[in-house]
C-alpha cells in the first residue's frame, strides 16, 4: 500500500495516535507534515517522544518527515501552516488527520462533574480539540478541491465518547461535534472527490493514557480504574489507528465512506491488517458504554 508521491500533514504527532499515524503514513512512503507546539513554549517531559523524533522516524522509514511547529490553539499559526504547505508542495495535500488535542493531561479531566470544574475546561478541550479542526478542514479543502488526484482524506480523530458518556460532559460533546463535523463536510465534499470520516479507536496504549490507567486515573461513571486498567492490557497500540489511515488513503473507493464513524477494528478486519504485535483487535463498544445516571 504506497503513498509514494502523497503529501499529507498530522496535527498533534509529537506523541500518542497521532505520531502513530504519522509514521505509519511515512512507512508508506508519504511526504507527511508533523506539528506540535515548540518545546520552547511549554514544559517538556524527557521521557516522552518529541516531534523532533517523529519527524525523524518517518523519514527513516521510508517517507519523508517535515517539522513544523504549530499552537493549535492559534489560528493564525494554522492558517501560516497550510499556507507552507501549498507553497511548498504547488497546492498539493492528499491527507489531512486532524488529531490535535490540549486536555489529555489536565487536572481538570479528573473532575467528574461539569458544574465542579472550572468552565473554561470547555475551552481547553474544544478550542484545539473542535475548533481546530474546522479551521484545519477549511484550509485543507481549499487545496483538496483544486487536486484532482484520487483518495484525497480528511481524518478526525475522535472517540466513543462521541456516542456515549466518557470523560465529562465537554468532552463527549467536542468527540460528537467531531463526528457531526465528518458527516457535514463528507456531504459538501463528496461531489469533489473528497474523503472525510471520523475515526474511532479503541483503548489505545499511548504513553499517558498506559501510565494513567496503571495509577488509576482514568475512570468513567460505570467504569472503574480496574477495568478500564484491564482493558488496556489489551488495548492497541497508537500506530494500529495509522494503519487504519493508511488503509483508507489507498482504497481506490473510500468515497463510499465518507460522512461516517468509522472503528479502527472494523477497518483492520475489512482491509486485513494487523496491530504491530501481530494482534488482530477487536473492539467491544458493550465495554465502554455507561447507563447515565438520572
Amino acid at each position: 500500500m504506497s503513498l509514494r508521491g502523497k503529501i499529507a500533514v498530522v496535527t498533534g504527532a509529537s506523541r500518542g495516535i497521532g505520531r502513530g499515524i504519522a509514521l505509519q503514513l511515512g512507512e508508506a512512503g508519504a511526504k507527511v507534515y508533523v506539528t506540535g507546539r515548540d518545546p520552547k513554549n511549554k514544559k517538556v517531559d524527557p521521557t516522552l517522544p518529541s516531534l523532533e523524533k517523529t519527524a525523524r522516524e518517518i523519514t527513516q522509514r521510508g517517507g519523508q518527515g517535515v517539522l513544523v511547529y504549530v499552537d493549535h490553539s492559534d489560528m493564525t499559526e494554522v492558517k501560516t501552516l497550510f499556507e507552507k504547505i501549498d507553497r511548498e508542495n504547488n497546492g498539493q495535500l492528499d491527507i489531512l488527520v486532524n488529531n490535535a488535542y490540549a486536555a489529555v493531561d489536565s487536572p481538570e479531566m479528573k473532575v467528574r462533574k461539569f458544574w465542579e470544574a472550572d468552565p473554561y475546561l470547555w475551552d481547553t478541550i474544544n478550542n484545539v480539540g473542535l475548533r481546530n479542526h474546522y479551521f484545519c478542514s477549511v484550509y485543507a479543502a481549499r487545496l483538496m478541491v483544486k487536486n484532482k488526484n484520487r483518495n484525497r482524506l480528511i481524518v478526525n480523530i475522535s472517540s466513543i465518547g462521541g456516542g456515549t458518556y466518557l470523560f465529562g460532559v465537554a468532552y463527549g460533546v467536542g468527540k460528537g461535534g467531531c463526528d457531526r463535523m465528518a458527516a457535514d463536510m463528507g456531504r459538501e465534499l463528496k461531489q469533489y472527490g473528497v474523503t472525510v470520516v471520523s475515526l474511532w479507536p479503541g483503548a489505545v496504549k499511548t504513553e499517558l493514557m498506559s501510565r494513567f490507567a496503571e495509577k488509576g486515573l482514568l475512570s468513567t461513571d460505570g467504569i472503574g480504574g480496574e477495568d478500564i486498567k484491564a482493558m488496556f492490557k489489551e488495548a492497541e497500540s497508537p500506530e494500529y489507528s495509522g494503519k487504519a489511515v493508511v488503509a483508507l488513503a489507498t482504497d481506490p473507493n473510500s468515497i463510499k465512506k465518507t460522512g461516517q464513524v468509522l472503528l479502527t477494528s472494523d477497518l483492520g478486519k475489512e482491509y486485513g491488517f494487523k496491530d504491530i504485535d501481530g494482534r488482530e483487535i477487536r473492539i467491544d463498544i458493550n465495554q465502554w458504554k455507561t447507563k447515565p445516571k438520572i
